[in-house]
């Protein structure tokens, strides 16, 4: 994306949000959201470090706002955290989001909505196991670490590419040797080669610390099978945002403030990076990461139809969008997205 273009996008979106506006009431005053560990949260992670939601609610008027973040990784944990009401916000898979907005749809309080597109890059298959080329050459004995089964955004891309390789009827050949777990331990897990864990679908900078060791080869890049994709989104309880359409007008602002950060301070976003997610790297690899063409941060989803055509085909879920733009706030309506 061109810095013109970008900009562009956040002319129109600032213009946009003002739908939220309506009639002035009370609007909450806290705020909880959550944000996974890898450089997929990049924006959010900007947010948080730069306090950029409390400094759009000033400008709305809305006043202290406090807000707790939590971290959260897995489809599946972030869907129970939001229905359980311990979520206002949070940045989780395309693919997790898209199966609780199925859902939860024509359940008061139990909607969903999405915010935004979050962040697009490439999903790595790992493995320590030198007998594996690819997907065809996985057994019963091997196991493949991802942070949630069946719901994660790595869990439904597996099940993607072993539709590509195996036949749509077959989508759920891998499943039996996926195995739960969070990406910072999955990779302690690959490198030692003393676990089960044979091999881990994992995003940067994860994919990247494992591809340093010389023992780890890579079966499958995601990009390169499905294309550029949004892989994460931002969403909320449908109500929440009905009930409070300046608090979500502030995220989204903020939201669109930090990737025209992340794209004007490249170093200014890896040193973020480094500082809320306390992984040890130095800040020029992480700038290398996001140097990668494949990495990219923007609030217009793509391609997320895919991941409801694969998901309808698989029947794992039931009531399928006629279009994208159904599954997020009106003021995406208007937007060029897929």
């Amino acid at each position: 994306m061109t810095r013109r273009h970008f900009l562009g996008t956040l002319a129109a979106t600032t213009l946009a949000l003002t739908i939220f506006a309506g009639n002035v009431h009370a609007e909450a005053a806290a705020l909880r959201l959550s944000h996974g560990y890898g450089i997929l949260y990049l924006p959010l992670m900007v947010m948080r470090d730069q306090q950029l939601i409390e400094k759009q609610a000033k400008k709305l008027g809305l006043g202290d706002i406090k807000i707790t973040w939590l971290t959260l990784d897995g489809g599946n944990v972030i869907n129970d955290a939001m229905l359980s009401g311990n979520l206002d916000i949070a940045g989780t898979g395309a693919p997790g989001f898209i199966t609780l907005w199925s859902k939860a749809q024509g359940i008061p309080r139990s909607e969903v909505i999405g915010l935004g597109a979050l962040s697009t890059s490439s999903l790595w298959l790992n493995t320590n196991n030198p007998a594996i080329k690819s997907l065809k050459d996985f057994t019963a004995k091997d196991k493949i670490a991802i942070p949630g089964i069946k719901t994660s955004l790595s869990a439904v891309v597996l099940q993607m590419a072993a539709a590509k390789t195996f036949g749509v009827e077959n989508y759920a050949k891998l499943d039996p040797m996926t195995v739960s777990l969070s990406h910072p331990d999955a990779v302690g897990a690959l490198l030692s080669g003393k676990t089960e864990i044979t091999a881990h679908f994992t995003s940067p900078p994860f994919s990247y610390q494992e591809a340093k060791d010389p023992k780890i080869t890579r079966v499958l890049n995601s990009s390169a099978l499905l294309g550029n994709i949004t892989l994460d989104v931002v969403f909320a309880p449908k109500h929440f945002t009905e009930s409070n359409p300046k608090l979500t007008q502030a995220f989204m602002a903020a939201q669109e403030e930090a990737n025209a950060f992340i794209l004007a301070d490249r170093k200014g976003a890896a040193e973020i990076f480094l500082r809320v997610s306390k992984i040890k790297l130095g800040v020029a690899e992480v700038e290398q990461m996001l140097a990668d063409p494949d990495t990219q941060f923007s609030t217009t989803p793509d391609g997320l139809m895919d991941y409801v055509t694969f998901m309808g085909k698989a029947k794992t879920i039931k009531t399928v969008p006629a279009k994208w733009s159904d599954m997020f706030v009106p003021v995406f309506q208007s937007r060029k997205g897929s």
